[in-house]
């Protein structure tokens, strides 16, 4: 087929369900639905009888099946575009060949899989469909999607080019293991995903004035993954060809009876998505996509791919808090089981946090705070309850010594003063060292259950600092100067945690019984060290201590007194 670099019609299938009749209802799909309704009808030239929306009671299976069956009667020419939106509820089952996806009808009954439609139901009977382009827009997560990559970051292609080419396009607002936000986006009354969607479709996605499919996965992929309420990564690609559902249709327009191609337009396609690993990148690639601005989404989907799985073998459901009896050999099954898992985001917190400038600050906040997100009011053995806090009381040591080494202590200060939303008896937005390090304290003697640390004074810090060397020597090759690197973290915890709470029971680690027992006091000499620079001093430039140096004297010189006396062994 030979395609024209223009559109003969524009059709839209637009569907939106709030009221479901046997599943949870959802607050603002039907707003979704209108609100891509008014934009592509007045924005994009949709004639209103050109647009199906079905809201509700008339979004049942059969309905939608129809209206779109329909679409295959002849009902579209070659040069035609289709556009296709569902606010919904999506399912993920998994079949003998790896993960089906579906999505629920206003009819659906979960258990019953002929209420649902399958996803792949579509996409098959897309080809009796003459439409060169057709664009899916599924403000719904689910797994199951046999898609391809867009171009790489940085192609450019001309626009009739892309017009010219047959293309079948996909986005969903989250993948298999997600779930999507119904609330809480840029836009009042609508998702998450909808309403970053709604800002690029209005212009924020436009390359060159021209906004496209791959501008608008690429603009939506950026924004939803990097929301602070978001707990989802959309998802996209080529369902087949390789063409671009075009929007914007005024410079196809203009170019019509240009004849010369210089003057066609070259419109960027930022493709971003990457279903890379932390296994597969690390450590070359996680070091080049940090030193690279061009790799920060790249970075970020990495990342939250290793949340996820964290989160999910973290669970209670993997990690139960109800043990009866728990002999001390479970006890370290289940630290070490904690260390393997968290293994792959030390290395990766370790070189974010080295490598890492201004532009990743972001990053590394969020994915702190996505860590501890099992980490709410339970009920269950005290014990374990607590152990929930060490994997990231590790990445806390990881990142805090990197920082450190790094002298970026702009990162020092994101490690120590991310919030966090777990309600805990004191705070209700803690920054995240108060529930690790009080968390910690309530199983402090637990470490010395650890063969050879059980006549240790600090077992808890005796063993995370043997425990860190190899993985941060492989990284950093910091040599000699780990322990001392190890010694000024814990210092500038128990100086945190002090200027958070205003209590001198902060933790106390290595450094401790060192600068009593020896000649050599090393928490003296970190208060010289900031008198001598006070306010130039870099930690408290970076943001330490609320930028003040009255502030850090004001709990460390007490602090001081209580390192001095302490005499416990």
């Amino acid at each position: 087929m030979i395609y024209q670099p223009k559109y003969e019609n524009r059709k839209a299938l637009i569907i939106g369900i709030d009221k479901y009749e046997h599943v949870s209802p959802l607050k603002h799909a039907c707003n979704d639905a209108q609100g891509v309704v008014d934009i592509i009808e007045n924005k994009f030239n949709f004639a209103k009888e050109d647009i199906v929306l079905l809201k509700d009671e008339q979004a049942t299976k059969d309905n939608i099946m129809q209206t779109f069956h329909g679409f295959t009667q002849n009902k579209t020419n070659p040069d035609d575009k289709l556009f296709v939106f569902f606010a919904g509820h999506g399912h993920t089952i998994s079949g003998n060949r790896g993960e089906v996806g579906f999505l629920f009808p206003v009819d659906a009954k979960p258990n019953e899989t002929s209420t649902l439609i399958r996803w792949d139901d579509l996409t098959r009977n897309a080809e009796l469909i003459k439409a060169k382009h057709i664009l899916f827009i599924m403000d719904a997560c689910y797994g199951g999607l046999a898609i391809t990559r867009a171009p790489a970051t940085g192609s450019k292609r001309f626009l009739k080019d892309m017009c010219q080419r047959f293309s079948r396009q996909v986005i969903t607002a989250g993948k298999a293991d997600e779930t999507v936000a119904d609330a809480g986006g840029p836009l009042p009354d609508h998702s998450i995903f909808t309403g970053h969607l709604l800002q690029g479709l209005g212009g924020a996605a436009a390359n060159d004035g021209v906004i496209t499919a791959n501008g608008i996965m690429s603009y939506v992929y950026e924004k939803v993954g990097n929301d602070d309420h978001s707990h989802q990564t959309p998802h996209y690609g080529y369902i087949e060809g390789d063409g671009d559902f075009i929007f914007t249709e005024n410079p196809l327009e203009e170019l019509e009876t240009e004849s010369e191609e210089d003057k066609d337009l070259l419109i960027e396609v930022s493709s971003t998505q990457t279903d890379i690993t932390l296994e597969d990148a690390f450590p070359t690639k996680i070091k080049e996509y940090v030193t690279d601005p061009s790799k920060k989404i790249i970075l970020h989907d990495i990342a939250m791919q290793e949340v996820r799985k964290f989160l999910n073998l973290t669970s209670k459901e993997k990690m139960p808090l109800h043990v009866n009896p728990l002999p001390n050999e479970q006890i370290i099954e289940r630290f070490k089981a904690y260390e393997n898992i968290i293994k792959k985001l030390m290395q990766f917190f370790c070189i974010l946090a080295y490598w890492g400038d201004v532009n990743h600050a972001a990053l590394l906040e969020k994915t702190l705070k996505r860590l501890t997100d099992n980490n709410g009011i339970e009920s269950g053995k005290t014990i374990l309850l607590n152990m929930r806090w060490y994997p990231i009381c590790l990445l806390e040591y990881v990142a805090g010594i990197s920082a450190i080494a790094a002298k970026r202590y702009e990162n020092l200060s994101i490690v120590m003063n991310t919030p966090v939303d777990c309600q805990i008896d004191r705070y209700s937005q803690p920054n995240i060292i108060v529930p690790i390090s009080d968390a910690m304290a309530e199983i402090l003697d637990v470490f010395k259950i650890f063969p050879g640390h059980e006549k240790n004074y600090v077992p808890r810090s005796e063993y995370i600092f043997k425990l860190l060397q190899p993985q941060l020597e492989e990284i950093l090759f910091l040599g000699q100067s780990y322990e001392k690197l190890f010694d000024r973290f814990e210092m500038f915890l128990m100086l945190a945690y002090a200027d958070i709470t205003n209590s001198e029971r902060g933790p106390l680690g290595r450094f401790g019984y060192k600068s009593a027992r020896s000649t050599e006091n090393l928490y003296a000499k970190l208060l010289e060290e900031a008198e001598a620079q006070k306010d130039n001093w870099p930690p408290i430039k970076a943001g330490l201590f609320n930028h003040s140096y009255n502030r850090f004297n004001e709990i460390a010189i007490p602090l001081l007194e209580k390192v001095s006396k302490i005499n416990w062994w």
